[in-house]
């Protein structure tokens, strides 16, 4: 799958709701198919990742679950590596931070657009990335089992947003 085409960052015109039913919706089958169980925790933290389509900190997460009357740091991390294992979700290395994945039960390695200004991100697969990542790996004759790209810029809304401040 080469999703470079249908490459997006989310706007504010985006239909949330129908975007977090579909998730879940798709969460609740992966986990199903894989006999595993999508307790009231897991699903919280996943609902708490996908609902601003931003990476989000562990700690974040446990505020908000701590608000809700529960949870404390292990269940948290816990339940992201349960997200994490399933590959309902991808850790954002540079910011310490996760995110949901749009191709849950596909394997792939996170490849990641992240706006350096309002932190929304677009996610890659492709498969261009991943074949030169292998062949330099495999020029040095090192063994890739998983790797994760993170490219820092600016998304097009905060592009046009900051061009057009220094125009007036």
């Amino acid at each position: 799958m080469n999703s470079t085409q249908n490459l997006q960052f989310i706007s504010g015109a985006h239909d949330h709701q129908s975007c977090l039913v579909a998730a879940m919706t798709s969460a609740e089958q992966l986990c199903k198919q894989r006999d595993q169980r999508f307790t009231a925790t897991r699903r919280r933290v996943f609902e708490l990742i996908w609902q601003q389509h931003k990476p989000i900190g562990a700690y974040e997460i446990l505020e908000k679950l701590q608000q809700d009357g529960r949870a404390a740091p292990p269940t948290v991390y816990r339940a992201l590596d349960f997200l994490l294992d399933l590959g309902l979700i991808h850790r954002i290395n540079s910011l310490n931070a996760y995110v949901g994945c749009i191709h849950p039960g596909y394997p792939h390695d996170g490849q990641f657009l992240i706006c350096k200004a309002c932190k929304s991100f677009a996610e890659l697969d492709s498969s261009l990335i991943t074949t030169a990542i292998e062949q330099s790996a495999a020029d040095a004759d090192f063994e890739v089992h998983q790797h994760t790209v993170e490219i820092m810029g600016l998304c097009p809304h905060c592009r046009i947003k900051l061009s057009g401040a220094g125009e007036s």
